[in-house]
């Protein structure tokens, strides 16, 4: 959708608060690189404020994002999984922001649902509690009881929120677009970043499609039993409106209370695993927000997950190139590593190839020869941000998400089972997708034979695309390539012929006189002629200097 010219009119009192956090936080030399103080009228000193020195660069980001609210904050969020941006001290710091704020009182809260369901909430449901259960920078969540007794959350987003993100991303944009004429611009692309960025923030402010994952979700469980999915209760819910089953249990992170009811925490810990690997390597659809707060114990060692914004996906063909690297680390073939990686367009094909594999083959002599138990995902995580940030390793979000999904796993694992080990857990899957990409199976036939449809509509095709090429052909059309523009074209080719021809004149008069300037020293006539010849060497060599610097105006 096309904005308006006047947007940064429009929103200049917000400008002037984003500007001034960042400035405040020292990051006013951005701003003024950009040239943002001429676009909004906002006075140099505000730009030129000096941050406490005893604050890192990195914590003020986190500060300044945390101050400017929801949409700043799920920024700060998804940069912390963009190590290819960020240096990895940028990253760790980002990773701190949380979603916790204050509620908004009950009131307010009360007059967005009746809005969403069409009717007060009290006609709607037999009980609902004013008090929240959470509250986050997009919404909160109150208990509440349906008319047939089932114990149900409600999840509705606070109010004014879509128009407090629309005018935030507005802004964005802006700013956006200023840096991409920089040569930060140039280095990052900050507006493909930005346009990535809204879109997951879209996706997530849409609850009926936090509802299709956790039906998605649920199927891909059904024939499990050591994880609880919620049932969405779709004939109340809305796009800004979400009710689900209430499931309650001990936190899975609350060491203390598993123990007092004597549940087996290393049990917990191998389904919690068993859930992220399944996600990841069979259905290639994973919770991607696993922190302790979005999971709960049930008895019988049964995990019940929560909260369904943020999901990752993985195609046959991102598992497929995975388990190309997993092979390659196992084998300590940097080489294939690196080629890879370029065939991902993970790194670009210009990258220095010599270094990136010194780097790569290091990390491997690092960890070689240990055993799998003793390797953790969270250091491979912390060694590989600096190779990703130095070498512009443009690891997608998935990816990223994905490798935080499995640190985070494997710290919760760890706190449960000091003897955890998540690679032991994983590997018969791994096992299995070897077999499943790399040995033929009915897989292989089925793509065999959707490759031998296309190849006999091909054959089908021939015939007729055969008659038209000949017939072209036999009428001299065959290679018939049109130009746009040809009057244009033809001045500009002319042009080039003339200072071409030129040019060699020149180069011929330049020669001529080199050899006749030696033997012109017994006759008048002769020197004339070639000083004339030299003068007019120079005039013609002065002309075409001067057309060439025109034409490039």
């Amino acid at each position: 959708m096309r904005r308006s010219f006047l947007s940064p009119v429009r929103n200049i009192r917000r400008y002037h608060v984003i500007a001034s956090a960042f400035a405040r936080h020292g990051f006013g030399s951005f701003l003024e690189a950009i040239h943002l103080e001429s676009r909004i009228s906002l006075p140099r000193r505000i730009l030129r404020q000096k941050p406490p020195p005893h604050v890192s660069a990195a914590e003020h980001l986190r500060l300044a994002l945390e101050e400017l609210g929801p949409t700043f904050i799920k920024l700060g969020q998804i940069l912390s999984t963009r190590p290819d941006l960020l240096p990895p001290d940028f990253i760790g710091e980002l990773a701190k922001l949380t979603d916790s704020v204050p509620p908004v009182s009950w009131e307010a809260i009360h007059a967005e649902m009746t809005k969403e369901l069409g009717d007060k909430p009290e006609k709607i449901f037999a009980q609902i509690d004013p008090v929240p259960l959470a509250a986050a920078s997009l919404a909160q969540v109150h208990a509440a009881t349906l008319t047939n007794g089932d114990q149900a959350v409600v999840k509705i987003q606070r109010p004014r929120i879509q128009a407090i993100i629309d005018t935030d991303l507005d802004i964005l944009r802006d700013l956006a677009t200023l840096a991409q004429r920089t040569p930060l611009g140039e280095l990052y692309n900050p507006k493909e970043v930005l346009e990535e960025f809204a879109f997951t923030l879209r996706n997530e402010l849409d609850y009926r499609r936090e509802g299709r994952n956790a039906d998605r979700f649920r199927e891909n469980f059904k024939d499990e039993k050591y994880l609880h999915i919620p049932q969405i209760y779709w004939e109340y819910s809305t796009e800004r409106l979400l009710v689900m089953e209430r499931i309650q249990g001990i936190a899975v992170g609350d060491i203390e209370a598993l123990d007092a009811a004597q549940s087996d925490r290393s049990l917990v810990a191998l389904n919690a695993a068993r859930i992220i690997i399944k996600e990841v390597l069979q259905d290639g659809f994973f919770h991607a927000d696993p922190h302790t707060g979005n999971f709960l114990v049930l008895p019988g060692e049964v995990i019940g997950a929560m909260d369904f914004g943020m999901v990752g996906h993985l195609s046959d063909h991102d598992r497929r190139n995975l388990i190309r690297l997993y092979i390659s680390a196992i084998s300590m073939d940097a080489n294939n590593i690196v080629e890879q990686l370029i065939s991902m367009n993970i790194a670009d094909d210009k990258v220095d190839r010599i270094a990136l594999e010194h780097e790569i083959n290091r990390l491997l002599n690092k960890y070689y020869g240990l055993p799998l138990k003793d390797i953790r995902t969270r250091e491979i995580i912390d060694e590989i941000m600096p190779i990703a940030f130095h070498y512009r390793l443009r690891l997608p979000s998935e990816l990223w998400l994905l490798g935080k999904t499995m640190a985070m796993m494997e710290g919760l694992g760890l706190r449960l089972d000091p003897d955890f080990d998540i690679f032991s857990v994983s590997e018969p899957y791994v096992q299995q997708l070897k077999r499943q990409y790399f040995i033929p199976n009915r897989q292989w036939g089925d793509a065999l034979l959707q490759r031998s449809i296309n190849l006999v509509e091909l054959i089908e095709m021939l015939p007729r695309s055969g008659k038209r090429l000949l017939k072209k052909a036999e009428q001299g059309d065959l290679f018939e390539i049109r130009i746009k523009e040809t009057g244009r074209f033809l001045t500009v080719l002319d042009r080039l012929v003339m200072r071409l021809s030129l040019s060699i004149l020149v180069a011929a008069f330049v020669v001529s006189l080199a050899i006749l300037i030696p033997v012109t020293t017994g006759s008048t006539l002769a020197r004339v002629l070639a000083v004339s010849g030299f003068l007019i060497t120079i005039g013609l060599g002065i002309w075409l200097l001067i057309s060439i610097l025109r034409a490039k105006r």
